[in-house]
């Protein structure tokens, strides 16, 4: 695995490190001390996505790290569109969780973070103390609204992207402009520097595939399948979401109560994209720190 060192250097005062989880590695940057805080970024994103939080939350008095995934930048890329399957992802995050020292943790998942975050609080619930979903439909939500002409408009690259070969030349293409594409709609507009950083990560050998083929796992899962897979949250739960999403429809913000029964509220940002954690960059910092605050040791 091609790998290189100091991104750790990219946000100040964070650690950065490896885990062995299972039978893969994960790159991770961590600060601060206290509960742990995982936050799970999304497509086409690596851990960097989180450099307005991870200070801040640190600061709050909280232990936070956030992982490459595996398929992205400096992690693990497996070649088998298997070794992508959801519960697998999940697995890699409870134990990172306790490779860290925790036994719990607070998740925040951002797009197929938040994935990885939903099906770790319906699969793994005793190591999720709360969870909160930043624009990540739960499962249940996004399948029904596939089911949609406009969802299913919204959602083409899920199919195009289940392609062999094809997505790979395209989002190389052009300085991978796809990608940027994809990021362009966050304000602020993110600086060449940070840009620089995104295709960085994307240029590590076989992360364009391992990042394409979580869309090809899902796609390929069967219906009945992930219908079998769902199963209560019972974490304490808050949704954030960006109105402004070009991908996903509001009507998925709200899930149902029978599969989230102990959901605090939806948050609903009006004027922020897909991309809430760029765009409302402290607001989300000052939700996520506020409902993590009942996991906070007493004050003497």
């Amino acid at each position: 695995m091609a790998e290189q060192h100091g991104q750790g250097d990219w946000v100040s005062g964070v650690r950065e490190g490896y885990a062995e989880v299972g039978d893969q590695r994960l790159h991770y940057v961590e600060a601060g001390d206290g509960p742990l805080v995982v936050l799970l970024h999304g497509f086409p994103e690596f851990w960097y996505g989180w450099r307005r939080q991870i200070q801040p939350l640190a600061a709050a008095g909280f232990h936070v790290v956030a992982p490459d995934t595996r398929g992205y930048n400096l992690s693990s890329r497996p070649k088998e569109v298997a070794a992508y399957d959801g519960d697998k992802l999940a697995a890699d995050i409870r134990d990172l969780i306790h490779e860290r020292g925790a036994e719990t943790a607070m998740l925040v998942g951002h797009d197929w973070g938040g994935t990885i975050a939903w099906t770790m609080a319906m699969h793994h619930p005793e190591v999720v103390a709360r969870l909160a979903i930043l624009n990540a439909a739960h499962p249940r939500k996004l399948s029904q609204g596939l089911h949609h002409p406009g969802q299913l408009r919204k959602s083409w690259y899920f199919f195009f992207f289940d392609l062999p070969e094809l997505p790979e030349t395209v989002v190389h293409a052009n300085h991978w402009h796809f990608f940027r594409h994809f990021l362009s709609d966050a304000r602020p507009a993110f600086t060449k520097e940070e840009t620089d950083r995104y295709i960085e990560a994307w240029s590590q050998k076989g992360a364009a595939t391992g990042m394409i083929n979580y869309y090809r796992s899902s796609v390929r899962t069967s219906p009945k399948r992930a219908e079998a897979a769902l199963r209560p949250v019972e974490a304490p739960t808050l949704v954030i979401w960006g109105e402004r999403d070009h991908y996903l429809g509001p009507e998925l913000a709200e899930p149902d109560h029978d599969d989230v029964p102990n959901l605090d509220r939806v948050e609903r940002l009006p004027n922020a994209s897909h991309w809430v954690h760029h765009d409302e960059a402290e607001r989300v910092t000052q939700l996520l720190t506020e409902f993590f605050a009942p996991e906070l040791p007493a004050k003497n």
